[in-house]
C-alpha cells in the first residue's frame, strides 16, 4: 500500500492561508495604492480626528445627541404658600404677632406699657380736635360703613375679573369676606380674656375694650378693599391708594381715642391682629392668577458647543462660509468648455 505524499494531504492538514492585502483597498492601517505612507481614504483625510480638533460638547442625559446644553433639569412644582413667603414678609408677620403678644401681656399684667398707654390716651382725649370730626372718624370703623365699602369693592372687582376672563374670579372676593368674618371671631375672645376697662367717657365703667373691634373692622375692610381694587387700577394709583388706606385707619384710631371709646394700645393690637388676616386674604387672592409657566410658551433649549457659541448661530455661519467658498471656487469646467469652443 503506497503512502500518500504530504503535498497531497487533506485540506485540514494543510497550513492555513492568510488573506493578503491588495493594493488599493481601504484598510485603516495600510498605505494606499500610491504608497505615500498615508492611510488610504478617498478624501485624503486622516482616519481619526486629531485630539485637539475635537468638539465634543457637554455631557447630556440619556438619549440625546451632542452638542446638548447639559443634563435634563427637572422642575418640581412649588407650593404657592412657600413661594410667596419672603424673608421680609415672614419678619413682618412675626413682628406683628410678637407686638400683639407684648401688648396683651402688658395690659393683662398691668405693666409699665399700660401706664404709658393710659397717659397718652388722656392726652389725645383732651386735644383740640373737634368732637364732631372725631365722631365722624370713629364712625368710619362701624360695621355698617366699613363692610358696605368692602362689599362694593368686592362686587366691582369680581365684575372686572369675570369680564376679563380671569380663572377663579370669585376667589379674591371670597377671601376678603372670610377675612372680614374672622374679625369678630378673634376680637370677641380677646375682649373676654383680657377684660380691660374703658377710658373716661361715654363708656366709662364697662370692660372688654382690648382690642378695638372698630379699629380691626376698619383695618380689614378698607385694607381688603384696597387689595381688591389694586390689580384693576393703573400702576401710578396703586401706592397712593395704599397710603390713603393707612392714613384712614390712623384717623379712625385717633377718632376712637379722642371720643373716649378706646385706649391707643387697643387700636395698635387690632392692627397687629389684622395684618395676618390681610396677608392670608392676599395669598388666597393670588391663587386665582394663572402661573407664568402655564401661560408662557415652552422655550427652545439653548444648545451651545464647546466654545460657548450658540449651535444655531454656528450652523448659520458655516452655511454662509460654504456659500462664499463656492462662489470663490474657479469654474474649471466652464473655462475648459470655452477653450474647446475657441479651438473649434
Amino acid at each position: 500500500m503506497r503512502e500518500t505524499p504530504r503535498s497531497q494531504g487533506t485540506a485540514s492538514d494543510a497550513e492555513p492561508v492568510l488573506p493578503q492585502p491588495r493594493p488599493g483597498c481601504a484598510l485603516a492601517h495600510t498605505t494606499g495604492a500610491s504608497g505615500s505612507g498615508s492611510p488610504h481614504r478617498s478624501d485624503g483625510r486622516p482616519p481619526q480626528t486629531p485630539r485637539g480638533a475635537r468638539h465634543t460638547g457637554r455631557h447630556g442625559g440619556p438619549g440625546t445627541t451632542p452638542p446638548v446644553p447639559g443634563p435634563p433639569t427637572v422642575h418640581f412644582p412649588s407650593a404657592p404658600w412657600a413661594s410667596s413667603v419672603t424673608p421680609l414678609t415672614a419678619l413682618a408677620l412675626i413682628a406683628s404677632l410678637a407686638l400683639l403678644a407684648l401688648c396683651t401681656w402688658q395690659i393683662a399684667a398691668h405693666g409699665p406699657l399700660r401706664t404709658y398707654d393710659e397717659r397718652l390716651g388722656r392726652t389725645i382725649a383732651g386735644s383740640p380736635l373737634p368732637s364732631p370730626v372725631a365722631e365722624f372718624l370713629a364712625d368710619l370703623g362701624n360695621t355698617a360703613v366699613a363692610v358696605s365699602v368692602l362689599a362694593l369693592a368686592a362686587g366691582w372687582a369680581a365684575w372686572r375679573a369675570r369680564r376679563a376672563g380671569t380663572p377663579r374670579w370669585w376667589l379674591p372676593p371670597l377671601a376678603s369676606a372670610v377675612a372680614m368674618a374672622a374679625v369678630p371671631a378673634l376680637v370677641v375672645p380677646f375682649k373676654a380674656l383680657v377684660g380691660r376697662p374703658g377710658p373716661p367717657g361715654p363708656l366709662a365703667g364697662e370692660t372688654g375694650f382690648f382690642p378695638s373691634g372698630h379699629a380691626a373692622t376698619a383695618a380689614v375692610a378698607y385694607g381688603a378693599a384696597a387689595l381688591l381694587l389694586r390689580p384693576h387700577l393703573r400702576r401710578r394709583l396703586r401706592r397712593p391708594l395704599l397710603a390713603a388706606v393707612a392714613v384712614l385707619n390712623l384717623a379712625v384710631a385717633v377718632g376712637l381715642v379722642r371720643r373716649g371709646y378706646h385706649w391707643p394700645l387697643d387700636a395698635v393690637a387690632s392692627w397687629c391682629l389684622s395684618g395676618p388676616l390681610l396677608w392670608t386674604a392676599l395669598r388666597l387672592s393670588r391663587l386665582s392668577r394663572p402661573s407664568p409657566t402655564a401661560t408662557e410658551p415652552p422655550s427652545r433649549p439653548n444648545r451651545r458647543d464647546a466654545g460657548g457659541r450658540d449651535a444655531g448661530r454656528t450652523g448659520r455661519q458655516n452655511d454662509a462660509t460654504t456659500r462664499t467658498r463656492r462662489r470663490q471656487r474657479p469654474n474649471h469646467g466652464g473655462a475648459e468648455q470655452r477653450r474647446l469652443n475657441h479651438d473649434g
